[in-house]
């Protein structure tokens, strides 16, 4: 990688020229000092030259893991097109109706994977004794597949149903999900994709529900449904393919029943070895989390962003570490929704190397289709607000166009009986090394933008006033008060509000710890109900109480100070699987509790006016914590 220099004032005027004259994305306003080079590269303007963006190598594209499988007369042939890939392919049924959460049963032995291709022989090995699917007799079977490159490393995790009985072919397949989304207490959403495009149907309550055209990824809205019932859905394929699992319609808003719902955040790869880093997700303690959330009865699951590892500048290789974590709670998913949001690590980059090998790097755009909100959005179904971006805000350099990324399915809120969840996004146009390259632009992490915070605003404003929502909980990734890990940046930057966000070149008027005080002023003093912040980032669980008597500033610190009227939780679970964080010092260090760095869920508890709480590790079941929040 390395810097150009420009010594003609001639070549220059062409090279701005010509660049100007390709087809290539606009620059988003936003960002300044961006150009792109006759060559069709983006580079980054500084007073030395201009430095083109990073291009890195796709080793696992999603398309190219799953392996393009093909029927043989014996059974499976998969191509990775990838003559540099060998490994290991272990191979197993699914046995759908055996168990309520299907997962692989590998066979005893395995495919070796050479120059990209490997092979299953269905007639030799998976016959006999080992047909426990009944393939021989339905001609019809589903093998789950894992992809293991030669260090050993874990790649992928596929499944694919063929038909015949030998020649093989490809059948219609689920190839992700089904989930369960945007739960309502008439109704339900239901997502999953498919290999071939097709019009899939859906059996629920003796009604059939469809897609409106033939796609791969089906999203069909199930209404019609009775609050607080169970229905068994059926997904019927083309080819005769069939899934049945269920799920419970949310109860009626504002009944007042009992019920728990999960929270966790920070699954992205872990140390250790084998499936706790499967390419970007800790898949060994999602599956641990589901199962726990799934047998305590759980009717939904907050997760609070860093999924995966992320940090990526494929797209196609971002979205095989989301297929990754799907695929680890997809098992219990089909039975209870999982609302997901942002973190730094969902963050999709364009990328520069200056001089010193330092990245410089940014939200990648265009922003429509190529940034992190953009992919993530396309990857999961979430609530849509009305919250667009933040396209007219004071700092929008052009009004007349579109500069920022949508908060669409990444901002958003949802109600289950007496409670309203707000789910923020604090790594919105995510810059990462904005501290130190101020000219490029972006934003904070930690940094909650004007719109979303005007937002936020109203819509505790309209829940304030439904008689029907007793208590409301605001989730985001980062935390107000870090504590262990994170106490140099979230909403503290060790106690400097110079940090902030810059928008063309030029410095927002809040700085953080201003607007984590506006935050605060929003969700406690302006509002009666939010009863917990649920937080992230810090790889650790904790719980802080908010209060008027806890310190919330550095000693020197000139500007005004909030008071609060009130006292309410922070509750920061960051310890689904990602390396931990110890404790460190802070002003607010005696107000914290439960401090421990094991893997933790937050199992909230809601019967009317009371909400308690049980903290469990899901990989040894103990108990980390319990307390109450409101009597």
């Amino acid at each position: 990688m390395k810097i150009i220099k420009f010594t003609s004032c001639t070549f220059f005027f062409l090279y701005i020229l010509v660049s100007l004259l390709k087809a290539q994305p606009k620059i988003p306003g936003v960002y300044k000092n961006l150009v792109y080079g006759d060559d069709e590269v983006l580079y980054y303007q500084i007073d030395i030259g201009y430095i083109p963006a990073y291009e890195q190598e796709e080793l696992y594209p999603l398309a190219k893991m799953m392996g393009n499988p093909k029927g043989t007369k014996t059974g499976l042939i998969f191509n990775f097109k990838n003559k540099d890939l060998n490994g290991t392919l272990y191979y197993g049924f699914i046995p759908y109706g055996d168990s309520k959460h299907p997962y692989p049963v590998y066979f005893h032995s395995s495919s070796q994977i050479r120059e990209g291709k490997a092979e299953i022989n269905i007639l030799s090995n998976l016959s006999g004794k080992y047909d426990m699917v009944e393939w021989q007799k339905n001609a019809r079977g589903t093998l789950g597949y894992r992809i293991l490159n030669e260090k050993g490393e874990f790649i992928y995790d596929g499944k694919i149903t063929f038909k015949g009985t030998g020649p093989f072919d490809i059948d219609h397949t689920i190839i992700e999900g089904p989930f369960i989304n945007l739960l309502q207490p008439d109704g339900a959403t239901i997502s999953f994709t498919t290999n071939f495009k097709s019009m899939a149907r859906i059996l629920v309550n003796k009604k059939e529900f469809f897609d409106k055209e033939k796609t791969k990824i089906h999203e069909i809205e199930i209404v019609g449904l009775k609050p607080g019932t169970e229905y068994k859905y059926a997904i019927l394929l083309v080819g005769g393919g069939k899934q049945t699992f269920s799920f419970k319609t949310a109860p009626e808003k504002g009944s007042r029943k009992p019920f728990i719902f999960a929270y966790c955040s920070d699954s992205r790869n872990g140390q250790g070895g084998g499936e706790r880093n499967l390419f970007g997700a800790n898949y060994y303690i999602m599956k641990k989390i589901m199962a726990l959330t799934k047998y305590k009865d759980a009717r939904f699951m907050q997760f609070s962003g860093d999924l995966i590892d992320g940090y990526l500048v494929n797209e196609s290789e971002i979205d095989l570490q989301y297929a990754n974590w799907k695929r680890s709670v997809e098992p219990f998913a089909h039975y209870l929704p999982v609302y997901t949001s942002m973190g730094n690590h969902e963050v999709l980059l364009h990328a520069f190397v200056d001089t010193n090998d330092c990245f410089i790097r940014i939200d990648k755009f265009p922003f429509d289709k190529n940034s992190a909100e953009a992919v993530f959005a396309r990857n999961f179904v979430n609530p849509v607000s009305e919250l667009k971006s933040e396209d007219g805000a004071y700092y929008d350099p052009n009004e007349n166009m579109t500069d920022f990324p949508g908060y669409e399915e990444n901002v958003y809120y949802y109600s289950y009986d007496n409670i309203a969840m707000l789910v923020l996004n604090s790594n919105y146009l995510f810059a990462p090394d904005l501290i130190s390259y101020q000219t490029l632009g972006g934003n904070l992490h930690g940094y909650i933008m004007d719109n979303q915070l005007k937002w936020l605003e109203n819509t505790l404003y309209k829940f304030e006033n439904d008689s029907l929502v007793d208590h409301i909980f605001v989730t985001l990734h980062t935390p107000a008060f870090p504590n262990g890990g994170h106490v140099t940046d979230d909403m503290w930057y060790n106690g400097n509000n110079a940090p902030r966000p810059y928008i063309n070149g030029n410095p927002v008027k809040k700085g953080i710890i201003e607007r984590r005080d506006e935050f605060l002023d929003i969700i406690i003093n302006k509002n009666s109900k939010v009863v917990a912040l649920l937080t992230g980032d810090e790889h650790n669980y904790n719980r802080l109480r908010i209060c008027k008597e806890m310190p919330k500033y550095p000693e020197n610190w000139r500007g005004e100070k909030l008071e609060i009227t009130r006292d309410i939780l922070q509750i920061n679970n960051g310890a689904a699987g990602a390396p931990y964080y110890a404790q460190e010092q802070t002003p607010w260090t005696e107000f914290v509790s439960g401090f421990t760095t094991q893997n933790a869920v937050v199992f909230i508890y809601v019967d009317g006016e009371k909400v308690w709480v049980e903290v469990l590790n899901p990989d040894t079941l103990e108990l980390v914590d319990k307390f109450i929040i409101s009597k």
